[in-house]
């Protein structure tokens, strides 16, 4: 009788002769949704005796990436604003490790707004002597700024200089320590980058936007920024003498295996990540609807409410959205291979490495290609510059070419020294009014 009564009701909702229609509307969504997802990471890695250190811990998709790296027994340092025995880091941290049966999970502290916060943490870090593994800069991965906001535009720019410039003070705060690690040891540095970096490719330009222009432009412009940091870096930690870095060849032991250094010539390799449109952390931030990003539309909220059927077929999970950054953290470097170990050892070496300097989205290599008008010539830094000896080693002689080659990779370099010292001096004037 139930049956027959569902079937009734069936029936009169869905009539029979539209049933084919809702079958191919049903394989159209799960087609498109399974599109939309993107690509799953094939690799697997044991993460026990790691230790990495994660900003934008405490956003969905940082929390995503702290379950699934706990899963695999990493010992986490999650930075957070917040004092990290109270409130939301203390509750979210205790909970991962009773779900996880990790204890090698902490908050530290560390302010990314504020320069000395981050001095201060690195300097206790350097003090501590702990190992490092892996440094994963998610904070960078949200857009800042939405499509309904009524902002001020220069304090949207000022977030987004500031969230640059964080990571930029963070990297050079860590290098020593990493550089001090053994050289058999695999240091990854992992940039999050937001999806938009594609739009700005075409018009990219160092100099800092001077007109309105369209969100998606400005946060490109960003993304993309931060990855020919990112690459540049590269080109620095590959320009170091290879003594220091590079492990012995030894065909003997198997204990380090390593590949020739004109693949990788160092145990450090950055990459940047682009883990692709999130609706968590790219659409809701979108539409102001994630109250941890500051303050919240409630039009930009019933909005995102209202279209959320369609972001859960149309756009990634945040477990979806993590499948890149465990592509390139979970992929071996060139320094496992064994260039002349036996035929069988070669044979059971993996068909993909991780490329130095790269780009990544959907678990694979980006060739991004910045047209030559986007790229500064030689000698045309300005005097500034050229009168100041540069700290960011000697670059190779050699211009690969890649994210717009050396020059611009200097050029974008030079831009965050400056924005550094520009931050560090608002910091300070702020301060001083304060305590005024």
């Amino acid at each position: 009788m139930v049956l027959k009564i569902l079937y009734a009701v069936g029936s009169i909702i869905l009539p029979q002769k539209y049933y084919t229609h809702a079958f191919l509307t049903v394989i159209t969504a799960i087609t498109v949704y399974t599109f939309a997802q993107g690509r799953k990471t094939n690799r697997e890695r044991d993460l026990h005796g790691r230790t990495i250190l994660i900003t934008g811990a405490f956003t969905p998709n940082g929390l995503t990436l702290l379950d699934s790296l706990a899963q695999r027994g990493a010992h986490i340092l999650a930075l957070t604003s917040e004092p990290p025995d109270t409130g939301a880091p203390a509750t979210l941290v205790s909970l991962l490790r009773n779900t996880t049966r990790n204890e090698n999970i902490y908050a530290e502290q560390c302010d990314l707004t504020s320069p000395s916060s981050i001095r201060a943490f690195c300097a206790n870090y350097h003090k501590s002597e702990q190992r490092l593994d892996a440094v994963i800069f998610a904070h960078e991965y949200a857009p800042i700024g939405d499509i309904l906001s009524s902002k001020n535009s220069s304090d949207l720019e000022n977030e987004r200089r500031t969230a640059s410039c964080a990571t930029f003070l963070l990297v050079t705060l860590l290098l020593p320590l990493l550089l001090a690690a053994p050289v058999e040891r695999d240091i990854r540095l992992i940039t999050l980058i937001n999806p938009f970096y594609a739009a700005a490719a075409r018009a990219f330009s160092t100099s800092r936007p001077t007109r309105p222009s369209s969100l998606f432009l400005i946060e490109g412009q960003r993304a993309l920024r931060t990855a020919v940091f990112m690459r540049h870096l590269q080109r620095v930690l590959d320009a170091l003498p290879s003594g220091s870095q590079v492990p012995r060849t030894s065909v003997s032991s198997q204990t380090i295996p390593v590949v020739s250094d004109k693949v990788q010539r160092s145990n450090i390799v950055a990459v940047s990540v682009s883990p692709g449109i999130s609706r968590t952390d790219v659409v809701a931030s979108l539409f102001a609807a994630d109250s941890s990003r500051g303050g919240v539309s409630w039009l930009g909220m019933i909005l995102y409410m209202l279209l959320n059927p369609f972001f859960r077929i149309l756009t990634k999970s945040p477990s979806s959205a993590l499948q890149s950054t465990l592509h390139a953290l979970f992929l071996p470097t060139p320094f496992k291979y064994l260039t002349a170990a036996p035929d069988d050892v070669r044979k059971r070496a993996p068909e993909e490495v991780l490329k130095p300097g790269a780009l990544y989205a959907e678990c694979a290599v980006v060739p991004v290609h910045i047209p030559a008008s986007s790229v500064p010539r030689a000698g045309e830094r300005s005097e500034e510059d050229k009168g100041k000896k540069r700290s960011d080693g000697d670059s190779p002689q050699t211009d690969d070419g890649e994210l717009g080659g050396v020059a611009l990779g200097m050029q974008v370099w030079d831009d965050y020294e400056r924005e550094l010292k520009t931050w560090d001096t608002a910091t300070d004037t702020e301060a001083s009014r304060r305590s005024g």
